[in-house]
Parts: C-alpha cells; sequence; structure tokens
C-alpha cells in the first residue's frame, strides 16, 4: 500500500517541477512510511512514490523501472492473483523479473499484454505507467474503486496523486465547486468523479487514463460492473459456490509478507471473514470497537464471536470527548467531507490494529453484492402499489398530497407511486431540496441527485428494482463513502485494509443470485443467499443476526456532551458565505429539545466546517505530525534518489 504522485510534462520541463512534486509528496507520507522514492524521467516526467511494503519487503522499490528502463511505474494497491500471472507471463513471453512483487507483475503486464492485463489482475490498485519510448502514460483503477486516484490538468501538464490535498500545491485557485458541495449535502459524500475543489477531479472507478503531450488526459471506462439476475432449480448449488468462492477470496487476501489481521464486528460480514481467515491462519488477531453508551456497542457479541472462533480479538472502547478531538484529523485525511459518523469508531479501530498488524481484512462489499441493506426491501413493499394501472396510481399520489405531514400512509402512497428513479438515490439521504434551498447561500435548484443517478438508471434499465437498487449503490454509497473512509482513515495509519467481499470471482456469483434468493419475498431477512451459505461457518446467533451498520451515538452526544462543541463550531465557521449557519443552529436547538432528530443533518454540517476550516480558511491545524523524510532533507544526486 503506497502514496503516489506523477507529473506529466507537456511542454518538456518536467525537471522545473521535481521539488515541488518531493515536496507535495510528504503529506502522503502516512501512506507509506517505509521509503520514499522521487524519479525525473527525461524532461517529460516526474514521478514520486510513498511505500508501505508488504510484499517483497527487500525489494520492489519504486518508482520501479523495467524493460531496461522503458517503463517507470508507481503502483498502489496489491495484486493477488501476482504468483499466478508471473508465471504465465514467464512461460509465454519469457518474461524477467528483478523483483518477487507485485508491483513488477503490473508493469511488464502492460508491457506483454498492453490495456487487456486489465482484467487478468484479481485485487486492488491505482498506478501510472510512463513510457519512455512511446512518450506516454497510462494508468487506471480497480474494478469497485478500492484504491483512490485523483488528477489536476494545468497548462504545464497533467498531476496525478492518491490524495487531493498533494494535488492543491499545484492548483492556480482554489475554488468551492458548488454543485459538489449541494451533492454533498443531499448524499453526505462528494460523487465520483467530482471533488469539492474546481479543477481537481477523480479518474472513476474501473476506469483508465491514457495522456500524451499532444492530447492531454483521455479518461475512459474499461470494467462495469453487470448483474445478471437468473433463476435456480438448485439454491444449494449456489450456496456451495458463494461459499467456496469466498473461502478461495480470503485465502488470496492473506498473501502477505507481513502480519494479517481482521476487524470484527456483530455483523456476519465481518465474521464471516474472520472464520475463514482463521482456517489459514489460526492464530488470526481480531480488532473491534464500541462506545460507553448502552445500545451503541458491538464488542460484546464480537467477543461472544472470537470465543466461538477461538480467535482473539483486541477491544477499543471511544467517547464523545475521543469523537470530538479526533474529527479534524479524520477530515483532514478525507480530503473532502464524508459525514459519515462511522469514520470516527473506524478511525480508533485502525489506531489500535497498526499496533499489531500491517494488514487487515474488513467486510465491506457485501451488503452491495447479495442486497444486504434493509432499504432493499422497499420495492416488495410497495409492489401492490406499484401493479396498480397508472390512472390509479395518479389518483392516489394526489391523495398522498393533501393527508397532513407525519400521518401514517402518506410517505407509503407517496413512494409508491414514484417510479425509483425519482426515489432513490443511495442509502444516504441528508437534505431534501426543498432544506437545501434553507441551508445553502447559492442554490438556484439546478443542480439535483439525478444529476448522478440519471445515467447510471440508464445502465441498468432491464434491472428489477432492487437490483437497480444494489446497481445505483455499487457507483454511489459504495465509491462515495464505504470505500473511501475504509482507504483514508487505515492509511492515515499506515494500515492497509483488504476487502475479500469486493472481489471480482465473488461479484461473478453474486451477480446473478435472483432476487428471491437476496429478499425472499415472505421474510425480514437481507442477503438470504449469502446467510445460508455461511450456515456452519460463522457462529449461529450471527448467521440471522440483523444489520445495526456500525451505529455511532451522536443522536445522543449531540443533546449532551457534544453540543457546547456543535454549537461553537457553527458559530465560529467562516463558510457563512456558501451556508446558512443560522439554519443549522436550529436544526441542532430543535435536535437537543427532543422535538426531532435532526443529528445526521447536524453531523453532515459539521463535518463540512470542519473541512472549511482546514482547507479553505486555514484556520485549524488538524494536528497531523509531518516530520519530513530523511530523502528531503539531504541533497539530490542524479535523477533517482530512494
Amino acid at each position: 500500500m503506497c502514496g503516489i504522485l506523477a507529473f506529466f510534462s507537456s511542454r518538456g520541463e518536467a525537471g522545473a517541477q521535481r521539488d515541488a512534486v518531493a515536496g507535495a509528496l510528504e503529506c502522503l507520507h502516512h501512506r507509506g512510511p517505509d521509503e520514499t522514492g522521487v524519479e525525473v524521467v527525461d524532461a517529460d516526467a516526474v514521478f514520486a512514490h510513498k511505500r508501505l511494503s508488504i510484499i517483497d519487503v527487500e525489494s520492489s522499490h519504486e518508482p520501479l523501472s523495467y524493460a531496461d528502463g522503458r517503463y517507470l511505474l508507481t503502483f498502489n494497491g496489491e495484486i493477488y492473483n501476482y504468483l499466478e500471472l508471473r508465471e504465465e507471463l514467464a512461460r509465454d513471453f519469457g518474461a524477467k523479473f528483478a523483483t518477487q512483487g507485485d508491483a513488477e507483475l503490473v508493469v511488464a503486464g502492460f508491457h506483454h499484454w498492453g490495456e487487456l492485463m486489465l482484467p487478468r489482475l484479481r485485487g486492488m490498485f491505482a498506478f501510472v505507467i510512463w513510457d519512455r519510448q512511446e512518450r506516454r502514460a497510462f494508468g487506471a483503477r480497480d474494478y469497485f474503486g478500492i484504491k483512490p486516484m485523483y488528477y489536476l490538468e494545468t497548462g504545464d501538464g497533467v498531476f496525478l496523486a492518491s490524495e487531493k490535498k498533494a494535488l492543491l500545491p499545484f492548483l492556480a485557485q482554489e475554488v468551492v465547486d458548488p454543485a459538489s458541495l449541494s451533492h454533498y449535502l443531499t448524499l453526505q459524500y462528494v460523487p465520483e468523479p467530482r471533488t469539492l475543489h474546481e479543477g481537481i477531479k477523480r479518474v472513476g472507478s474501473g476506469e483508465l487514463f491514457r495522456w500524451t503531450p499532444e492530447a492531454g488526459i483521455d479518461v475512459v471506462r474499461w470494467y462495469r460492473p453487470v448483474f445478471r439476475p437468473s433463476p435456480t432449480d438448485d439454491p444449494q448449488k449456489l450456496y456451495d459456490r458463494i461459499r467456496e468462492t469466498l473461502r478461495d477470496s480470503v485465502r488470496m487476501h492473506m498473501r502477505a509478507d507481513v502480519p494479517v489481521g481482521a476487524f470484527l464486528s456483530s455483523g456476519i460480514d465481518s465474521t464471516a471473514i474472520v472464520a475463514l481467515a482463521r482456517e489459514f491462519n489460526p492464530n488470526i488477531l481480531t480488532f473491534t470497537v464500541g462506545f460507553d453508551v448502552d445500545g451503541y456497542s458491538e464488542i460484546e457479541v464480537a467477543q461472544d464471536s472470537a470465543r466461538h472462533l477461538d480467535v482473539t480479538t483486541i477491544p477499543t472502547v471511544i467517547g464523545p470527548q475521543d469523537m470530538m478531538e479526533a474529527l479534524p484529523r479524520i477530515v483532514w485525511h478525507l480530503d473532502d467531507p464524508v459525514a459519515d459518523p462511522s469514520l470516527v469508531p473506524l478511525y480508533f479501530v485502525a489506531k489500535k490494529a497498526a499496533e499489531q498488524v500491517t494488514v487487515v481484512l474488513s467486510g465491506e462489499g457485501s451488503d452491495e453484492f447479495f442486497g444486504g441493506y434493509t432499504i432493499y426491501r422497499e420495492p416488495l413493499s410497495l409492489h401492490a402499489v406499484q401493479s396498480l394501472p397508472d390512472p390509479m396510481q395518479r389518483g392516489l399520489r394526489a391523495v398522498s398530497k393533501v393527508i397532513p405531514q407525519g400521518v401514517k400512509g402518506k410517505s407509503f402512497l407517496e413512494r409508491g407511486t414514484t417510479r425509483i428513479e425519482d426515489r432513490y438515490y443511495g442509502n444516504a439521504r441528508m437534505f431534501a431540496e426543498a432544506e437545501k434551498r434553507d441551508l445553502m447561500r447559492r442554490n438556484d435548484g439546478s443542480v439535483r441527485y439525478t444529476d448522478v443517478t440519471a445515467p447510471i438508471y440508464a445502465e441498468c434499465a432491464d434491472l428489477d428494482d432492487v437490483t437497480k437498487m444494489q446497481y445505483v449503490d455499487l457507483h454511489t454509497w459504495l465509491r462515495g463513502d464505504i470505500l473511501v473512509k475504509a482507504d483514508r482513515i487505515s492509511m492515515a495509519h499506515s494500515l492497509e485494509v483488504r476487502v475479500p467481499f469486493l472481489d471480482r470471482e465473488v461479484f461473478d456469483v453474486a451477480s446473478i443470485l435472483p432476487v428471491e434468493l437476496k429478499l425472499p419475498p415472505r421474510s425480514t431477512a437481507t442477503k438470504y443467499a449469502l446467510r445460508r451459505a455461511l450456515e456452519g461457518v460463522v457462529p449461529p446467533a450471527i448467521v440471522n443476526r440483523r444489520k445495526l451498520g456500525f451505529p455511532t451515538p451522536t443522536r445522543v452526544w449531540l443533546r449532551g456532551e457534544m453540543y457546547e462543541w456543535a454549537r461553537d463550531i457553527l458559530a465560529t465557521s467562516g463558510a457563512g458565505d456558501l451556508l446558512d449557519l443560522s439554519y443549522a443552529q436550529r436544526l441542532l436547538d430543535e435536535h437537543k429539545r427532543g422535538t426531532a432528530d435532526h443529528s445526521r443533518k447536524v453531523w453532515t454540517v459539521l463535518v463540512f466546517c470542519v473541512w472549511h476550516a482546514i482547507f479553505v480558511e486555514r484556520s485549524l491545524d488538524p494536528g497531523i505530525q509531518r516530520n519530513p523524510s530523511a530523502l528531503l532533507t539531504k541533497p539530490v544526486v542524479g535523477s533517482m534518489v530512494r
């Protein structure tokens, strides 16, 4: 796992940016504290790299050259089938390798297979390759967007980096993008490919880029997940395939030359990963987190699971003071705000894990693949209304409009007479369009969530409504929230998180599940097929345990211990030119009085205010230790230093 930063000059003046690139690389030190490398390639490129050594620890230094210096690579991620692919390249092409690692496999694969190398890779990755012979750059992100990549085009060329903060020194003018802010206030994250800074974009999940000095950068999609639900006469055969595919994925994800642990919560996903990982390492360490508030801690259940599986779990308990103190550091690491309160417990459990291991396994992706969110049952509950003729639906819609707000049945009729494309835009729903008109200083209503979701729905128009919701979440919620927090918060502690569910082989079997095997019509269960597949693998008490979703007690603490802290943030924030903070204060006060639960809305504004103070006002020091690398305190000798 690493931090990458590269610059390609359209004017043949890359060397002039060498020191600036090396300096900007230091804000990525947490991503790779083991080694630092910076290289100027002819007059065309500067490659900079921060390495967290996981595989081939003593070798595989980066930037990594290949084919007698024709190519240079900077790579972030892990390729789990690298041993098999290295053998294939050696057998078919006589490929030679100078290292024992997976990074060299990537550049060798590009040399021999070209862009067709990408679908052969099984893993998580974001990388940049420079071809000195052709004077062209190539790079890509993995299938589901586990590893990040940002880019900035300027008059001098293009910069690419693992985190946005490394590109800020090269941005001519820092302007908050109002459309991205609007989306954030609805979704609680900024959707790809946008960022909150105008001019900086993301290479999207499953996308590649090509760059030449003449044409600039061209970003295109190389992978699109396709759901193809199919009926089956033998469900048990599918359950067996799910279990064995996941077992193989866990086995592959445990390849490392450093200690591997796992996160463990009260749910089936992380418990399944731990149970399967234990088959390959009976001594695997696990880590769990909870709160000192009744009803919000998963530690006791996780400890029961650990005893059942005969593994050690190390708990971490956090309180409101921990949450308040850590938030600025968390927001700094995120680059753009993500208003998911579960970031805070994740920050502390990752910190604890990093004291013991370098890699952890985690259960992200299961819900999007197998139908794990309770809201996915909504199309089933609304079927009776949605199957009515259009005139009857219009009549019921008219009735819903005259029913007073809060009266039982109003929401059901509204949702039942609204198309899924207009009703569902992901798991997080913060501020409605009408509320944003009160909150945002500049909002003409031209930016809507459908700007994000409409193209996604167009791609899955032939699917049933449940599977459409999964597809939308794969392209929005998973990429914008779940995987952003997994990458940034783990890397904040130089810890690599691996996600065995988010494996192309696992998706292949998940993608064919019919709706009735994900959400049985006469049951309240979610991801039914996965639960059946894991019987006998996870403890019986966990197989049918309902999803909790990493609950955090912000609702409780914003009425008590965190109220004055939140009030002070709103009162002193310089974001008042973008948001009406008095409106947010009214929400906070109503929440404190208990007249409404505004905790998620208030938290969304608070996180943005902290982000604004750090990145726009520069009035808040997040308290990040930025000790310069030895590389940058020594004289530079030649074009290559490590």
